[in-house]
């Protein structure tokens, strides 16, 4: 009995999954298809950035033009559900209409909308309701301020509805496009690497820098200057300006002073790796304001694996060790994204012994970011794969049950 019941569910789950990779595949392709694209145009043309309806009539016909025929297509697919249930002969197989009922109630709202039946489009178009966002863009489940994006900050991501697995798959859970990004320790080897992979990816970096040179980055031989904006570890305040521009904000600044324990080398282990890098957050924070800003904003801050590998360096592990429990703490109730930056050891002037190339790291990291991972690990060691995520979440549910927001 627990087995059929277990079967059944599955069955039902995998159908209704399928029916919503099927609506996501067909909104992307709506996008790259010129004949889908002037149906789904329409779609395109109803909201205003506050979501609000620009035209009663074109968001009644966005419907027939666009969500009708893409809940017809996914009413078809999701019988080929039911025909691989009956294929390989699993049972039970009516829970194989999981897929087709959940269609079925797709279809009629959307026709609902469509006729301008009162108040279906406030019960059922959740993902364009009017108003301030509440909440930062999902990771699993598509919401407003996720959905946003897609309309307002690049139509060729974020096209998702309800998961955004295909998004993850496809790399356009976060479009870097037009971002103006800003690096901290941009002089240095991850540093550079990173400005160069995020030019790569079309956003507009800045390089926040200890060094007064203007950055160059090697492009196919040719160099091209970055703008530099040079600014010093305890002055975190006086970038709140720049930082008012800025869409994604880097922390990547740090220092290594190996073997060193005396009292200087304690000092700057934790101004630099961790004071600094929490100040810069606080203040990229107050930046946060508007809808868009809570959309599209970002902080990604290097704390290494060190949080749960030692790096045979003590005053780096500590430091770092405390900076990634601040931002455990902080990202709580943070009015952005928060991203980890969770990396082993590579090449660099701080670690000349590395074993990864920066070049490679500073990808990974774009890549994965792009697929919305929130911790984002690049190392050879198998083990931080299973560490980090565990230490991860025991240290935020110490910190939501002792700690309270005021």
């Amino acid at each position: 009995m627990i087995h059929t019941v277990s079967w059944g569910l599955a069955i039902a789950f995998g159908s209704v999954l399928w029916v919503e990779l099927v609506r996501d595949i067909y909104h992307a392709l709506s996008h790259v298809w010129q004949p889908l694209y002037r149906l789904h145009s329409w779609h395109h043309r109803v909201f205003r950035p506050d979501l609000s309806v620009a035209n009663e009539t074109i968001y009644r016909q966005a419907h027939w033009y666009n969500d009708v025929p893409e809940a017809l297509l996914m009413l078809l697919f999701s019988f080929l559900g039911y025909g691989v249930v009956y294929t390989w002969d699993l049972s039970p197989q009516w829970t194989a209409f999981a897929g087709t009922l959940y269609t079925v109630g797709f279809l009629a709202t959307a026709i609902a909308r469509g006729l301008g039946i009162p108040y279906v489009d406030e019960i059922t178009d959740i993902t364009h309701r009017q108003g301030e966002f509440t909440s930062l863009p999902a990771k699993l489940f598509v919401n407003r301020t996720y959905h946003w994006r897609h309309h307002f900050d690049n139509q060729n991501a974020y096209f998702c509805g309800t998961l955004t697995l295909i998004d993850k798959i496809m790399g356009t859970a976060l479009s870097l496009k037009g971002k103006k990004i800003a690096v901290t320790g941009a002089s240095g080897t991850l540093g550079i690497a990173l400005l160069k992979q995020l030019h790569l990816r079309g956003a507009k970096v800045t390089a926040l820098s200890s060094s007064s040179n203007t950055i160059d980055l090697d492009l196919e031989g040719e160099k091209l200057p970055i703008k530099t904006i040079s600014w010093q570890t305890g002055k975190e305040a006086e970038l709140a300006t720049v930082l008012e521009k800025i869409d994604i904000l880097i922390i990547n600044h740090g220092i290594n002073v190996h073997q060193a324990r005396n009292k200087d080398a304690v000092s700057k282990s934790y101004e630099i790796n961790t004071f600094s890098a929490w100040k810069l957050m606080e203040t990229f924070f107050t930046t946060v304001k508007t809808n868009k800003d809570i959309a599209t904003k970002e902080v990604w801050i290097n704390t290494s694996e060190a949080e749960v590998n030692p790096a045979f360096s003590p005053l780096y592990e500590l430091s770092k060790r405390t900076l990634g429990d601040l931002v455990s703490l902080r990202r709580l109730d943070a009015p952005c994204v928060v991203r980890k930056l969770i990396l082993g050891p590579f090449k660099s002037n701080l670690n000349p012994v590395g074993v990864m190339s920066a070049e490679w790291v500073a990808k990974q990291i774009v890549n994965l970011a792009q697929r919305d991972i929130r911790n984002i690990i690049v190392t050879i060691n198998p083990i931080t794969f299973i560490l980090f995520p565990i230490k991860e979440f025991l240290v935020t549910s110490y910190f939501k049950l002792f700690t309270r927001r005021k």
